[in-house]
């Protein structure tokens, strides 16, 4: 049975999602790692230099962002993160809002999700590649991340939502309003295409999994305005900076917690 991480050194990984596929303003070490039982990771991994401890970053849409949300290999993602040793995961993701006050630019970690996901490679353990066993996903998302990255919005004074239910679609096209309407029937409060499965082989893999979600657009048939490429990225890239920052600081917020 899968079990949270309680290795005594914690070691951090970043995955980075749309708009953030390098981290820019920090110095990083670029390691090379082979492939992994279950095929090569999304891109070459990053080592963060910090004195604080391990922090590394990987980009799961690869390096140039071509890997579509549907097509990214996310258990060899994970696999090389537990190559790694990764304790704990803190994970960005760019998604639609659908709750009235998670519009565009919002910054929201989600506690619960919904999988809407079709086909994608999702467990190391469905006795195929792996012994059958069955984890305990009542709460997806981990209590030491999620923790860490309020903490960091409330030193940088930035505005984050507690709590929301993230609904993973399997893209790479956006949804219909009338698929939309469903989420909203089912309690969603934000939807996008990358939350699952990877939260599950995080938890699968014993890692502390939190996502920092960013609202680029809201949600279809939610605006009397189309949704455009050039909104969102102006959306994204006004975001980064303060999600760089958040990043950063709960990093190393669960690094120096165990001392």
């Amino acid at each position: 049975m899968g079990t949270l991480c309680s290795q005594s050194a914690p070691v951090v990984a970043i995955i980075g999602g749309t708009g953030l596929s390098t981290f820019e303003g920090v110095e990083c070490v670029v390691e090379e790692h082979p492939a992994t039982p279950f095929g090569p990771a999304s891109a070459s991994i990053q080592r963060v230099l910090n004195p604080a401890g391990d922090i590394y970053f990987l980009p799961r849409h690869g390096g140039d962002h071509t890997i579509a949300p549907h097509l990214i290999n996310y258990r060899a993602n994970i696999a090389l993160l537990q190559y790694l040793n990764v304790s704990h995961v803190l994970a960005v993701n760019a998604v639609g809002g659908l709750g009235a006050t998670m519009g565009p630019g919002a910054l929201v970690v989600p506690d619960q999700i919904i999988d809407y996901t079709v086909g994608r490679d999702s467990s190391f353990f469905d006795g195929v590649v792996g012994p059958l066993d069955h984890i305990d996903f009542t709460e997806p998302y981990g209590p030491e991340g999620r923790r860490s990255l309020f903490h960091a919005a409330q030193q940088h004074g930035i505005a984050c939502h507690d709590g929301a239910v993230y609904g993973c679609t399997q893209g790479p096209r956006l949804e219909t309003a009338a698929e939309i309407r469903r989420c909203q029937r089912d309690g969603c409060d934000l939807v996008g295409m990358t939350g699952m499965p990877e939260a599950a082989l995080a938890r699968e893999a014993g890692m502390d999994y939190a996502s920092l979600c960013l609202v680029v657009n809201w949600g279809a048939g939610l605006s009397a305005e189309p949704i455009t490429l050039e909104d969102i990225r102006k959306v994204v890239s006004a975001g980064m900076v303060d999600i760089k920052q958040l990043l950063l600081t709960a990093a190393v917020d669960i690094l120096q917690a165990s001392r």
